[in-house]
Formats: C-alpha cells, structure tokens, sequence
C-alpha cells in the first residue's frame, strides 16, 4: 500500500508549514488535490493518515480531497483537453504527441489551523 509513503510524506510536510511562532497548533482541515492518474486510494490514504497523526497537530483533522482531472496539449496543434480515457492521441488533430498539464500531482494545497488561520501552500 503506498498510500502510507504518500500519507508520511503529507504529515512531514503540514506540519513543516506550521509556523513554530504558533502555541499548541491544532490543524482542523487538511486540502489536498490529487490528480486522477496518481493512483491513490482516498480511503486508505485517509486511514494511514488517521493511523500516523496520532498526538500531532493534525490528529483529527479533516482530509478534503479535489480530485484533479487528466488535462494533456497537444503539441501539434495546441488543443488543450481533458479525459476520462487512457487514449492519449489529439481529438482535434489526431497526433500523439501530447504532454499532461495535470492529473499526476499529489499535494497539500492548504491546511485550516483551529483558530481560523490558513496556511496556503
């Protein structure tokens, strides 16, 4: 389950991004955008993220997810567009060489301490 690597990672860096002026930081929402090819599992990286912030800042926190859709451009013809499929060649011009925007990433786009401040990555 490599969602426990991913869940470590996130921990390692939410609770770097608490600024240490800050007194008994409690984080109440964790965002996260996870691109649709990532391979992520949202409920298990929910569990290992239950399981590993036990007596941290984020213990209890609530996870939200923005599932971030495959965009690909193609290089020919510079259409942009989005897809459910793994058919990756151009609808417009029928080329296959494209390059994905977005669909891959795994990140914390920001985290919602108790006492109302945001932390904006």
């Amino acid at each position: 389950m490599h969602e426990m690597g991913i869940a470590q990672q996130l921990v390692t860096i939410a609770l770097d991004a608490i600024p240490d002026d800050i007194e008994n930081p409690r984080v109440e929402k964790m965002n996260l955008r996870i691109g649709k090819l990532a391979a992520v599992v949202a409920h298990s990286l929910s569990f290992c993220l239950e399981v590993i912030t036990r007596n941290t800042p984020l213990e209890g926190a609530e996870l939200i997810i923005d599932e971030v859709p495959v965009c690909l451009h193609c290089e020919s013809c510079n259409h942009e567009w989005q897809t459910d499929t793994p058919a990756f060649g151009c609808p417009a011009c029928k080329n296959g060489q494209v390059t994905m925007i977005s669909g891959r990433e795994i990140e914390i786009s920001s985290i919602e301490l108790a006492d109302d401040q945001t932390i904006e990555k």
